[in-house]
Order: structure tokens, then sequence, then C-alpha cells
């Protein structure tokens, strides 16, 4: 005969399996493929992503981007490496609002920014950037995204070039899901179509390709001078928070730590010119310890030396120093 202290235990356990039942319905486990919106600001969120480089790990995930929720609709700034993460973002989006996704903006023209494309391109949804950037992207995107498909393999799958269709030249206010956004371009600068996406009704600057933190940014492409007075025109701006292209949101120090970074180097590259340093010993004597942490220093930084020698050298035959990676177009 069973004790009435055993039925009180295993009525007590049946209690606690049937809890913790309804709290697995109530709150089901999250896929490991989800992207997880980070909130910035009321209606503002960003998708922030790893700093290092691209790899199968990490399925290409190295590249920030974000949306906007309006009174009527969502905006989208940037779309990711892949179609399969472009859908991962039009997922985590359906998971915040039931509100349609109105525009994807493409903030320049870099791989891990722009391929996703092709999932809301499916959905009908309008994707926008700068001319300057349609045209490097018509210009190379097809060749990186041959490169990139020994490199992530399946994530790969269903991914293709999609042009932006429609393109500004100028800055511009737009509206937008029911939400008034200001398209900022301020010359070649990182690249030579550079956007940024100011939400001045809670100071968020999608800064894209304009600025990195805690990751050394890519000089290959820019009007390196440009760039710098694109940061200082930034700094002018009533932003309080940032979402960079690679690394954390910040506030505004982020313009700041960009332009500290871009104007070492050129002192650094421009001192060792100066002496007739070959271009082997300047990239080699190129250090900048304040930077060391920053991730992809031993590489990018490198890299970076190396573009802004090849800039001062082609300056000082008289050719354009923008032209020492952009592709004939």
């Amino acid at each position: 005969m069973t004790s009435i202290s055993t039925i009180a235990v295993r009525l007590a356990t049946i209690a606690f399996h049937a809890a913790a039942l309804a709290l697995l319905v109530a709150c089901p486990a999250r896929s490991a493929d989800e992207l997880r919106p980070e909130k910035v600001a009321e209606g503002v969120y960003a998708f922030v992503a790893g700093t290092g480089e691209i790899s199968r790990a990490n399925r290409g995930n190295v590249g920030n981007s974000g949306f906007i929720v309006g009174p009527t609709g969502v905006i989208v700034i940037d779309t990711g490496i892949s179609y399969r993460h472009g859908r991962r973002m039009l997922a985590a989006i359906g998971r915040v609002t039931a509100k349609p996704v109105e525009l994807v903006v493409v903030t320049h023209a870099v791989q891990e920014f722009l391929f996703g494309n092709a999932a809301f391109e499916e959905h009908g949804i309008a994707i926008l950037a700068h001319g300057e950037t349609t045209a490097l992207m018509k210009a190379r995107c097809a060749h990186c995204l041959d490169n990139l498909r020994p490199v992530l393999g399946d994530e790969l799958e269903g991914t293709r070039l999609v042009l932006p269709q429609r393109q500004v030249s100028t800055s511009a206010t737009i509206e937008a899901g029911g939400r008034t956004l200001e398209l900022l371009y301020l010359g070649w600068a990182s690249t030579p179509g550079d956007l940024a996406v100011f939400d001045r009704t809670t100071g968020t600057l999608f800064a894209g390709g304009l600025v990195a933190l805690n990751r050394i940014p890519e000089i290959r492409d820019s009007d390196f001078e440009g760039w710098i007075r694109a940061l200082e025109t930034l700094r002018e701006l009533p932003v309080k928070r940032v979402v960079p292209g690679h690394g954390p949101v910040s506030g505004p120090d982020a313009i700041r730590a960009t332009a500290d970074y871009l104007r070492a180097l050129d002192e650094k590259i421009k001192a060792l010119y100066a002496r007739s340093s070959s271009l082997l010993e300047s990239v080699d004597n190129a250090a900048l310890p304040a930077y060391g942490a920053w991730a992809l220093y031993a590489t990018t930084h490198r890299q970076n030396a190396l573009h802004r020698y090849l800039q001062l050298e082609i300056e000082e035959l008289g050719g354009d120093p923008r032209s020492t990676a952009l592709p004939q177009r």
C-alpha cells in the first residue's frame, strides 16, 4: 500500500514537470541559427556582428547591420554576407514587429554588407544605394562571390548578386515606414559611394563603412583625405549613438576613434616616406601599438600601411591616389 507521503512526492514531481513543460512552451529555446537584434533606441535595432576575418565558423557574419521600425513599416540598413543571412535578418525582424519591410539601404560596396540583398528582393522590397556603390558592386562583386564560395560553402546557397534598384547621388531626406531619415553622402570616403543613415529623432547614426571601432578599418578603396573630412562632418551632427560598420554600438566617440587611427597611420607612413624608406621597409616599420588590440591589426594594418605608401607615391607622381585598388569601371 502506497503511503500518503509517497503520493505527495509523486504529485509534487508531476506538478514540477508540468510547470517546466509549460515554461518550455511559453519560452521556446532559441535556435543557434537565430540573429538577435540589439535595441539601440526606441524603434532602432542593430545586428552586431563579430570583428574577425570571414570564416566558415562565423558564417561570414562580420559586418553590422540593423533596422528602424516606423509607424507603418521597417527600413533595413545593410543585408549581410549571404542570402541565408538575409533570411535570418527577416525572421529576426518579424519577431520584433509585424510591420512590413519597406526599404533596404546598402551603405557601401563591401561583401559582408550586401549579399543578403537577394532575400529582400524576393519579397519585392526596394533596395537603395549611392550610384557609385551600385557601379562598384557591378564591377567586382560577382568576382568577390566566387572567392567567397570556397570559404563559406553551404552558407552561400541561394546567394547571388542583386544590384540596388534605386540610387541617390547626393545626400537626401527620405520618408520610409512613416519615418523621416537622412541619407548622408559626404563624398568619396572609405569607398566612392559611402552612405550613412541618420535617424535624427533618436540621434542614431548607422555609419556603414565610415566608422569602425575596435577593428582596423580598411583603406584600400578610400579617398584618404576625403574620409577624414567626412568624419569631421559627422562629428558636427547631434549624434547620440553610433552603429559602426564594424565593432560595438557606441557613442559619438567612435567617430573620433576612427579618425584618430587614420591620422596616426598617415603620420607614420608620411614620416617613413619622407625618409625615403622603401615600401617594404615602411610596412615593416609602421607599427601603431596603441591599436595593437584592435581586431585584424596584424593583417589589415600592414595592408593599410602598404596602400597608404602607394597612395603617397602615386600622388607624388601626379596621379590619382584613390586608384590603388579600384577596378576599371
